[in-house]
């Protein structure tokens, strides 16, 4: 057990390093031109935003790694000598709540300060509006946790009478207590008038994980519901809409002319909302007006990327087209895997969480089986599956910001990502990082059981006052599956036809 232990450490040594020089790699390549060689801070707090996502989703297959490494000791308190996960996990996720509500907050505010103002003014306004934010999160927590920071746990007062050890054992399913009298020692016979309710206090860190959960379980549903659709069904539909020929020449210059004056038109605009702004002028009207900005941007921007691959230029215009063929081809490809993983997931979600008692364990059958087959084949499946879900709540807000006028459009664009949309994006990243832990702590708890990650999730975030019978009666599972349902409807119905001109920015044909 002990060479398990320290396999397990290097391992998790070598993945951190791993995930943080990835997360680099992304930030470096990423990052718009503006933003090179400055806004240090903003990238520290990116990166390590990122690494703390990253590492909390494989913390579950490592929790679940871990409490294989004792299960076979021979001794009481064999998985004491184990990695403290209950204890990382905790650290993880506080640190992971105070990026989310003060870290972040405070690097996007100095970013997005006037530059006109000092840095001295710029970190004054940040740290106000930080300070504040964290007044009323303080303020709400404790309340909160003064309130209502219990757990109500349901159990049953089992009891039994001693006996001397029996030469011949007589005991069967209708006899199972010992000594003469009414004994209520079987949980599945005993009356209703058996259960209880012991109470106790959450500890802080819990509770303010759970809380964290809640926010990022909103997120999860409405985001998850809509992404796990629309991740394998975008990638197929833009191969179904691809380009099918090189424009000529005289097509080329007749729509680069016409973006051309929409992006005049837009830097005009722009520059109108800045003046407007500088003037103090923030009400509801501005905010509309930059909304529609960002999003004419963006859509300015997508089409300047569709004529590009409609007429490829340089002396290699036909290698460019080959790969861009290439490309549509690979997104069909991937597209047919992800709609697999999609509904794969859609069928667990309902045999296993919402039919009560579950029809099958499903995919926890099939992970115990590939450790069956290697010892870490079955977690790196249900790594993947874990990584999937995030994916879709990215993709969900992505899709969802184009079209709701309450979500800002914070876009990543490979090499032209500014720090304030990296660092919008990595705040989502890490809020709905912890609802996916959770998740899948719930949706695999048969392959994950007796985890320090089901302790948390399972028992003791389930069982809080005022939370519970969200968990009880599968509200946000319920609202995940028919997000999920009514999006692939809707994909079906509108998804395959190719996108019409609907506003001033939009290609002419």
């Amino acid at each position: 057990m002990g060479d398990f232990n320290l396999a397990l450490v290097i391992v998790a040594v070598v993945v951190c390093v791993i995930v943080f020089l990835v997360n680099v790699y992304l930030l470096v390549n990423y990052q718009h031109p503006d933003d090179a060689n400055q806004a240090y801070f903003p990238k520290f707090v990116v990166v390590l935003g990122l690494s703390i996502a990253a590492i909390s989703i494989l913390m579950l297959p490592a929790d679940v790694a871990n409490r294989h490494a004792c299960r076979h000791a021979i001794y009481n308190g064999a998985c004491n000598l184990t990695l403290p996960m209950k204890d990382l996990w905790l650290a993880v996720y506080i640190v992971d709540a105070i990026l989310v509500f003060f870290v972040i907050p405070f690097a996007m505010f100095y970013y997005e300060g006037d530059l006109d103002k000092t840095m001295g003014k710029r970190i004054k306004s940040a740290l106000m509006w930080m300070v504040t934010t964290a007044i009323v999160c303080a303020l709400v927590l404790g309340i909160l946790y003064g309130l209502v920071g219990k757990v109500d746990f349901t159990v049953r007062h089992l009891s039994s009478s001693t006996t001397a050890f029996p030469s011949t054992w007589t005991f069967n399913s209708n006899e199972q207590c010992i000594g003469n009298g009414v004994h209520q020692c079987s949980a599945y016979t005993a009356s209703p008038s058996s259960e209880k309710t012991w109470t106790m206090r959450s500890t802080f860190p819990e509770y303010v994980v759970a809380l964290a959960t809640i926010v990022g379980s909103v997120l999860f549903a409405i985001f998850g519901g809509v992404g796990i659709a629309c991740l394998p069904l975008g990638l197929i539909f833009a191969f179904i809409r691809r380009p099918k020929a090189v424009i000529t020449r005289s097509q080329y210059i007749k729509e680069a002319t016409e973006l051309g004056k929409k992006a005049k038109e837009l830097k005009k605009a722009a520059e109108a909302l800045r003046q407007e702004e500088k003037g103090g002028s923030k009400g509801r009207k501005f905010r509309k007006n930059v909304k529609a900005v960002e999003k004419e941007v963006f859509q300015l921007e997508e089409d300047v990327k569709l004529l590009e691959e409609m007429y490829p230029q340089g002396e290699k215009a036909e290698t460019t087209w080959a790969l861009t063929i290439l490309g549509y081809l690979a997104k069909l490809v991937f597209g047919i895997l992800g709609l697999i993983v999609s509904v794969v997931w859609i069928i667990h979600i309902i045999i296993y969480l919402l039919i009560d008692p579950p029809l099958s364990p499903f995919l926890n059958q099939v992970f115990i089986k590939l450790d069956d087959v290697w010892g870490l084949l079955g977690t790196l499946a249900f790594a993947f599956f874990c990584f999937y879900l995030l994916l879709a709540v990215i993709t969900g807000a992505m899709v969802l910001g184009l079209r709701l006028v309450f979500i800002t459009i914070h876009p990543m664009k490979w090499g032209a990502t500014l720090m304030n949309s990296f660092l919008f994006n990595v705040g989502l990243i890490l809020l709905s990082s912890i609802s996916v832990i959770q998740f899948c702590s719930t949706a695999f708890a048969y392959y994950a059981q007796a985890t320090a990650a089901q302790e948390i999730f399972g028992h003791t975030l389930e069982s809080l006052r005022g939370i519970k019978y969200l968990y009880k009666y599968n509200v946000f599972q319920i609202a995940f599956v028919v997000l999920a349902g009514l999006t692939f409807v809707y994909y079906a119905a509108f998804g395959w036809r190719r996108k019409k001109p609907s506003g001033r920015f939009q290609l002419s044909t």
